[in-house]
């Protein structure tokens, strides 16, 4: 059975999946951060991520995800999900294959889980899984 957590992240990808931004950004804590393949750098708060994740949108098309390999821990507020992605999409005309270790971290508030650190970077084709 699915954590809160585990379930939170599943929602975001299929938001992702959908590019729907709003639903994906209304995850994110204010102080937010993250990172991901596509950027290959630190974005940090919320408008940050609202105007790459809004911008992505318009770049990708046909994107499917799929989680593998979840485990979550929560102490307290504070919650760490980690799993495997691997995910699908079109990037400019040209298919994409993405195979990433990610880790997602919670804090807890008065309005439920928000994430704070999204991290997926791919490893080279060979390594993980």
């Amino acid at each position: 059975m699915a954590g809160e957590l585990e379930a939170i992240v599943r929602e975001l990808f299929a938001a992702l999946d959908r590019k729907d931004v709003a639903a994906i950004v209304g995850h994110a804590a204010d102080d937010a951060q993250g990172v991901d393949e596509i950027s290959r750098r630190w974005m940090r708060g919320r408008a940050e991520l609202e105007a790459y994740i809004s911008g992505l949108a318009g770049m990708v098309d046909d994107v499917r995800s799929e989680l593998n390999d979840v485990s979550e821990s929560v102490v307290g507020d504070m919650g760490v999900l980690t799993c495997w992605l691997e995910q699908d999409y079109t990037l400019e005309g040209q298919r994409q294959h993405v195979s990433a270790p990610t880790s997602v971290a919670f804090r807890r508030g008065g309005d439920g889980w928000k994430i704070v650190l999204f991290h997926s970077i791919p490893l080279p084709e060979g390594e993980g899984t």
